[in-house]
């Protein structure tokens, strides 16, 4: 005799991108048919108003169902619950855990609470993203964070292992948590016109030049460890003080054919008034507080001043890299 056997059929999950991006952004189903209304959606084919809503409906059930899966993006590519193409699958992982250069920057400084939670409807209002979206950032952001931050290893590598996030988008999860774990100080006023961007570009430069990953690879190595070595010979340039006169004789030397007469003024007038803060703060980055307070000592002392005498990106670049090699043509001489 036979055993009963139990046969489930089914056919490919169909995700809509246009409609899955508006779950993505927070709207309701309501909101998302309206506004696929307003898009003429349906219109040209004499479609009814009833037939979208419960197409959107359907969708939306749909995404919510998916959802626990993607909290652990690896189930989502192994499982076999919907039945999904490859491609597919790839994009509903990136779309979900897609994050606003916006909504990040609010998180930047910030303790991934409960209570700050409760609080993303300011994000919402700052930055003009659903709230419900905001909390699906929040939420991907913490559990990335306590994923990776104690695993050792390069952070990018390990979020695109756990994740299966592209490149790209995993470099910007990665500088999340690295500014979280060094506790960086990225939340006063007067850091508020720095963009995600920019901090982002920071931190990845921080991690590849100041972190153990540097000169050394292997597992035993963390993205989110400092070199103390690298710090605490920083300590050696404040011998460069002494040598103030020297160094600002051959920047200039440098910069004057490649300046503005104004500007090379302003630059030979003030040379003190960059020089000594750039040193001191390389010097004093083997402390914890120091370190904490980069962003702000450089907007501070440097970036600050700078502006105020209209100083473009062009003459900061032209002025460090004229330090650079200033102090490198010194010490070679020596």
């Amino acid at each position: 005799m036979l055993a009963d056997v139990d046969v489930f059929v089914t056919n490919y999950t169909i995700v809509d991108p246009e409609i899955y991006q508006l779950w993505i952004e927070g709207f309701s189903s309501t909101e998302a048919v309206c506004y696929l209304k307003q898009k003429g959606f349906g219109h040209l084919m004499g479609v009814h108003i009833d037939l979208i809503t419960s197409d959107v409906l359907d969708h939306y059930r749909t995404y919510s169902l998916i959802e626990r899966l993607l909290h652990a993006p690896t189930k989502m590519l192994e499982q076999s619950c919907f039945q999904l193409e490859l491609e597919a699958r790839e994009m509903i992982i990136e779309k979900y855990y897609s994050i606003d250069d916006a909504v990040a920057r609010e998180m930047l400084g910030k303790k991934l609470t409960s209570r700050y939670r409760k609080d993303l409807d300011e994000v919402s209002e700052k930055t003009g993203v659903k709230l419900k979206s905001c909390r699906r950032q929040f939420d991907n952001v913490k559990r990335i964070f306590k994923a990776v931050e104690e695993l050792s290893g390069s952070l990018t590598n390990n979020i695109k292992q756990f994740f299966s996030l592209p490149d790209e988008l995993a470099k910007k999860y990665a500088s999340i948590v690295f500014l979280a774990c060094l506790r960086f100080e990225t939340s006063k006023k007067k850091l508020q016109y720095l963009t995600f961007n920019d901090l982002f570009a920071c931190s990845e430069a921080i991690m590849i030049y100041w972190t153990y990953t540097y000169q050394h690879s292997g597992p035993e190595y963390y993205d989110t460890e400092m070199d103390k070595e690298f710090l605490l010979d920083l300590r050696e340039l404040r011998n460069l003080l002494d040598k103030e006169k020297e160094i600002k004789h051959l920047v200039c030397l440098r910069l004057k054919p490649v300046l503005l007469e104004r500007a090379f003024h302003e630059l030979d007038l003030n040379f003190r008034s960059y020089w000594r803060p750039l040193i001191s703060i390389a010097c004093n980055l083997h402390r914890t507080r120091e370190l904490r307070d980069l962003f702000v000592d450089l907007c501070e002392k440097l970036v600050e001043p700078w502006r105020q005498n209209n100083w473009s990106r062009d003459h900061v670049n032209k002025f460090l890299a004229a330090i650079t090699q200033s102090v490198l043509d010194l010490e070679i001489s020596r």
